[in-house]
């Protein structure tokens, strides 16, 4: 008896709005119909579990704790435990450390950085580049989420401490996703399909 290939399974669909109370996955992100007094818990089962505050304070010194709290949002969980793809693994072997922290903050300048980004909640892919990663799980991927998760105001450009907090976080990402990358780039031949 032959048994037919294994078929490789779909990607699962995340979404920003995606819950998994039970293994203490949540959201944050407020509904419009959400009490003032109930915004910063989980919209599903309103567990109240980020201190915010002090996530508020965008205290670089204080991104373990900021991570462990991304980390209970099932969207920010998804990108720090997802494994990346070839294509952004290869992009980021390309620029090594030192021109991926250029590519980073060239990234959050266009991307979040104006007052009104176009296509703003939609602008960040969720594939094919390791930036993109992490700004999903930093939460630096729109400013709605920019402005749940760091204060960040909405409706104003990006100042340079802002732009810098969201370098500093992105590279931290990489510190604990791709801690092997190198300084330097590093020669990796190009994917002809």
């Amino acid at each position: 008896m032959t048994m037919a290939p294994l078929k490789k399974p779909e990607p699962l669909k995340i979404s920003c709005t995606m819950t998994d109370c039970d293994n203490d996955l949540h959201c944050f992100k407020a509904t419009q119909k959400m009490p003032t007094v109930d915004r910063g818990k989980c919209r599903a089962c309103n567990a109240d579990l980020v201190d915010w505050s002090r996530v508020h304070m965008r205290a670089i010194g204080d991104a373990a704790y900021t991570f462990e709290a991304l980390k209970r949002e099932t969207i920010r969980h998804h990108f720090f435990h997802v494994p990346i793809d070839q294509k952004a693994i290869n992009y980021a072997r390309r620029k090594g450390r030192k021109k991926l922290k250029e590519a980073i903050r060239a990234r959050i300048e266009k991307s979040i950085g104006p007052a009104v980004p176009s296509w703003d909640g939609r602008q960040t892919p969720m594939k094919d580049n390791p930036i993109f990663y992490g700004q999903h799980a930093t939460a630096t991927c729109c400013r709605t989420c920019l402005a749940y998760w760091h204060a960040i105001p909405k409706g104003e450009r990006l100042t340079h401490g802002q732009i810098d907090y969201c370098v500093d976080l992105l590279e931290l990402f990489f510190d604990e996703r791709m801690p092997d990358l190198s300084e330097d780039p590093v020669h990796v031949p190009r994917n002809r399909k």
